[in-house]
């Protein structure tokens, strides 16, 4: 059974950092391209980033390129998505993906950005 499950989000202030992290489990994750995915309040599914297998290759949408970073590490089956330089407009539940869409994505965790 294929398994992600997100952590890491939370409250933060204009300007403030978080990571999130996504434990994966039920594939093969080195071999599984992997993204990022978003959900603001009464807005649809927003990709946010993607990484390649060995971690060598990334990109991002436009409004989060220069702040956010997408990494992984292959020996835990981990995933991770550091956000810096955060902006109200990121507040989203944020996801973690096996597909671009978010088809294939976990529960979610939530990160609100206000002051």
């Amino acid at each position: 059974e294929v398994q992600l499950v997100e952590s890491g989000g939370g409250l933060v202030q204009p300007g403030g950092s978080l990571r999130l992290s996504c434990v994966t489990s039920g594939f093969t994750f080195s071999n599984t391209v992997m993204h990022w995915v978003r959900q603001a309040p009464g807005k649809g599914l927003e990709w946010v980033s993607t990484i390649s297998t060995g971690g060598g290759l990334s990109t991002y949408a436009d409004d989060v390129k220069g702040r956010f970073t997408i990494s992984r590490d292959n020996a835990k089956n981990m995933l991770y998505l550091q956000l810096n330089s955060l902006k109200t407009e990121d507040t989203a539940m944020y996801y973690c993906s096996k597909d671009r869409t978010g088809t294939a994505r976990g529960q979610g965790t939530q990160v609100t950005v206000s002051s």
